[in-house]
């Protein structure tokens, strides 16, 4: 199938966007609001200050929640021919020292009510500069009114890096994974060639963080491709959202599993009008067919399920409009992707129809490698295939079904959680003598996360203080919900930690 035509780098399809549609409402977040040509004016304004501080080339960090100011950051930094490396801005000093560390940045530019963190991990990592943006801060939207055109600015070109998304790892250090324009671009486009856009007409919510790039992806860019409206909220709460898909007219809902699960269990659910509503999408983990039909009767509208991770670009499938939805299926690959299933001990050879195995991709849309990381860049890209770490099967009519995971991690909310992490964190406490963390299904988050540990010293406050000891760590959804402390921990017969065995023990 041939690729419907398009810019080469999202930032000449905002500059597209400013000129086809330059009066259209482009974002919308709370009582603020910008045209295109007044996103485009922002953007290259605040764009020209970062190349004024040497980043054309570079690494510009963000950590900041939902906002006008983290859309024009993210899409300045990319018209400042940078790196953008979006960063959850509720990690931990720890959390952001290692990923700070390892990328590099020039600048980093962060929420206003996390500054004392920033300045002590901006200090603690060497980065040249920091700017903080917020309503009591830099505005990014002070430029609106004052023309600038982005092709101003020196724009990238297709093969220059676009971001650089970090994603756990399963020895518990985050990877960077580098991301061209290109391979932003052609997504977009593979994507749009089987699930079409509507030009100036969609309007798009985003409640999803947009340091993930699930939100990047299917809302900040999305949203400049078709010229649409994106409605941002800082955060989730379920009336607001509802609010929302009323008054803004919502085509396009893209969130993840436990956002639908919410919804629906929401008192006022069966009250809202869903009559604009098109499409809602979903991906990280599978939804039950229960959630599936519900949601349909209530909405008139199907929830489509893809499947895709940061190094893949990130989408490799996806379930259509225009085709039956498979509960537990999340389509097929997109136009130039390949899919393929193989033996999980040698990765070589081809498993039949309906046989599981390791899901290798290949396309356009994949990675160009780890940042800083040439081992684990080719144990994931071999001979051209990308290995996902996922377990799954393919039917005869090529549909994917996903039902494990290779690698060990766990999916909290439609965050990637690696218990090795956790492990490593816990080994750190002076109460610890042994620590593992399992993941195990949950309705609502999907899995929730359960540690297992052997203490030297077990009081009544044991469990509360290895809770705050990691509260102080890590980002509160890798926290263990719940703690087992044990006199031991169940081995295989060569002495390893048999987690397996311990996640069997918690579901049976």
């Amino acid at each position: 199938m041939e690729l419907p035509t398009g810019p080469e780098t999202v930032v000449h399809m905002l500059e597209s966007a400013s000129k086809q549609s330059p009066n259209m409402c482009a974002i919308s977040y709370e009582d603020r609001e910008l045209t295109y040509r007044e996103y485009a004016n922002c953007v290259s304004h605040f764009a020209q200050e970062l190349v004024q501080l040497g980043v054309y080339g570079e690494r510009v960090a963000i950590l900041c929640s939902n906002s006008l100011d983290m859309a024009v950051a993210y899409f300045a930094g990319h018209a400042a021919g940078a790196q953008v490396v979006p960063i959850n801005p509720a990690y931990t000093k720890r959390e952001l020292v290692q990923i700070l560390a390892d990328a590099q940045p020039i600048v980093a530019i962060y929420d206003e009510d996390i500054k004392h963190l920033a300045h002590q991990t901006i200090h603690e990592t060497g980065i040249e500069k920091g700017i903080s943006v917020g309503p009591s801060a830099l505005r990014l939207d002070t430029w609106k009114d004052k023309d600038r055109e982005l092709s101003s600015n020196r724009l990238p070109t297709g093969d220059q890096l676009a971001t650089l998304q970090y994603t756990g790892g399963t020895s518990g250090i985050p990877k960077g994974v580098n991301i061209s324009h290109r391979q932003i671009a052609i997504n977009l486009r593979q994507r749009e060639s089987i699930l079409p856009m509507r030009p100036n007409y969609e309007v798009i919510l985003c409640v999803m963080p947009l340091f993930h790039i699930f939100a990047s992806y299917m809302c900040l860019h999305t949203a400049a491709y078709c010229r649409g409206k994106l409605v941002i909220r800082r955060r989730y709460n379920p009336k607001d959202l509802l609010d929302d898909i009323e008054s803004h007219k919502i085509t396009i809902l893209p969130v993840g599993p436990t956002v639908f699960h919410s919804l629906l269990n929401f008192d006022q659910f069966t009250e809202a009008d869903f009559s604009n509503l098109r499409i809602g999408y979903s991906g990280s983990a599978p939804l039950p067919e229960e959630t599936l039909q519900k949601w349909e009767k209530y909405t008139g509208t199907k929830i489509l399920e893809g499947y895709g991770q940061s190094e893949a670009g990130p989408l490799l499938t996806t379930n259509t409009l225009d085709e039956p939805i498979i509960p537990g299926s999340v389509g097929r690959a997109l136009p130039l992707t390949k899919i393929e299933i193989v033996d999980v001990q040698t990765g070589i050879s081809i498993m039949d129809t309906g046989v599981e195995g390791e899901i290798r991709a290949k396309g356009p849309q994949i990675m160009l490698g780890y940042r800083n990381r040439r081992k684990e860049t080719a144990e994931a890209l071999k001979g051209g295939w990308l290995y996902t770490g996922d377990i799954g099967r393919l039917d005869e009519n090529g549909v994917l079904y996903i039902t494990d995971r290779k690698k060990d991690m766990a999916i909290v909310s439609g965050y990637n959680v690696y218990p090795r992490e956790i492990d490593e964190v816990l080994f750190a406490h002076p109460n610890v003598i042994e620590a593992a963390a399992v993941g195990i299904p949950d309705l609502y988050r999907g899995e929730v996360i359960h540690a297992f540990v052997v203490v030297e010293d077990c009081t009544t406050n044991t469990v509360k203080e290895l809770t705050e000891y990691c509260e102080g760590q890590m980002a509160k959804y890798k926290v263990p919900s719940v703690f087992h402390v044990v006199g031991e921990l169940l081995k295989t017969t060569v002495g390893k930690i048999d987690k397996g065995g311990l996640r069997k023990s918690l579901i049976e």
